[in-house]
């Protein structure tokens, strides 16, 4: 008898608290989401079961000694694994478009205001005692504005780690809905005139351009902000091996089996920061608002810069793609085309809209090497 009630003791089920539930319901219905409804599968797959793993009593895999704490230890404390990411991604990123047309340059800047606005409204609202946010804080919330998932969580790694589980969440979650988010703004700030614009064909850019581009773009970053040389650093890094021609091998590794590898990782390190204990407080509902507030503002923003740069050229411009500047890649230039599409059958922006898209990410990069440079050290 003592035995069956030294097991039963010993049981997660006798020591399952009901907010851990509350957080084995969230992990099952991120699997939920990435499996059934397709939403950011590589990252929501891993971060789902990592946050269940998180909150099985008496596992304790999230504490101090167990794989996911030494994992977020080893790869997101210290930064490597966004960054690697970021190389990943550079070797998968074709600047061909927005060095074919650099207006779109302006696009993926405006695209970045809601960052900067919503950190002075999440200041704002902790003044007034409607949320308890400090400046670190606001600013790593800020940076889901630029729906960059690898983005939010370095941030979040040096400026708020309490807060890295619900803002990393939220941005690969808003990520995953921008087809649902976006076309309402666009729709809205838009008429049908407006996004039947057809945009002239881009003209081919040399492969001297494409190498010599990101070089320049780590030079003058690290020079000029070089708080945002780590991320832009590796996200050159990586487009250099794609576009020289003379490492493909290692082009291919780091655009599959390395950034593949990392994402695993990166997923269930996030997953740990799932815990109850760290997930469920009431600044997680305000982080998912502000979240959505910045990444709205941004489309916003995108939008209308769109629209004057259409005023002041002579060729035109579809402000559709404008909603492309934040640096949810390739979704949000996607978006873009299937509106395009609705409004005019025969007007293909897919090409036109990763100009933006390419462009928020060097946005969001700089925009988060700013946070650093201005809160890093309050």
């Amino acid at each position: 008898m003592d035995f069956l009630i030294q097991f039963w003791e010993g049981t997660g089920i006798y020591s399952i608290t009901w907010k851990q539930v509350i957080m084995l319901f969230i992990g099952f219905l991120l699997l939920y989401l990435a499996i059934v409804k397709k939403f950011e599968p590589l990252l929501l797959v891993t971060i789902g079961f990592g946050g269940i793993l998180a909150n099985i009593p008496g596992a304790e895999m999230s504490e101090v000694g167990g794989l996911l704490h030494q994992i977020y230890s080893v790869g997101i404390e210290t930064s490597v694994f966004p960054l690697v990411i970021f190389m990943g991604v550079g070797a998968l990123t074709d600047f061909g478009p927005m060095l074919a047309n650099p207006k779109t340059l302006f696009l993926g800047a405006a695209a970045q205001f809601g960052i900067f606005v919503t950190l002075i409204g999440a200041l704002f609202l902790s003044d007034i005692g409607i949320m308890q946010f400090g400046i670190k804080e606001a600013a790593a919330i800020a940076i889901i504005g630029g729906a960059d998932g690898p983005t939010a969580i370095y941030i979040a790694g040096k400026l708020a780690p309490d807060l890295l589980g619900a803002i990393a969440v939220a941005a690969y979650s808003y990520m995953a809905l921008v087809p649902l988010i976006q076309p309402p703004i666009v729709r809205m700030l838009t008429s049908i005139e407006e996004r039947s614009i057809v945009m002239m064909q881009l003209r081919d850019v040399s492969k001297t351009e494409r190498v010599i581009f990101p070089l320049v773009l780590v030079l003058v970053v690290a020079l000029l902000l070089p708080a945002a040389a780590p991320l832009l650093g590796m996200f050159a890094f990586g487009n250099l091996m794609r576009e020289c021609g003379v490492v493909d091998r290692l082009s291919h590794t780091t655009q599959n089996a390395l950034i593949n590898t990392v994402t695993i990782f990166l997923g269930l390190g996030v997953g740990s920061k799932l815990a109850a204990e760290e997930f469920l407080v009431s600044s997680t509902l305000g982080i998912l608002l502000l979240g959505i507030v910045a990444f709205s503002i941004g489309t916003v923003a995108g939008v209308l810069m769109a629209k004057l740069l259409n005023k002041l050229s002579s060729t035109p411009i579809n402000p559709v793609i404008g909603a492309a500047g934040v640096s949810a890649v390739p979704m949000a230039a996607r978006v873009a085309n299937k509106l395009g599409l609705e409004a005019n059958p025969q007007n293909f922006l897919l090409m036109h809209a990763m100009g933006p898209n390419v462009a928020g990410v060097i946005g969001s990069a700089i925009a988060a090497g700013m946070m650093i440079l201005l809160v890093g050290g309050s």
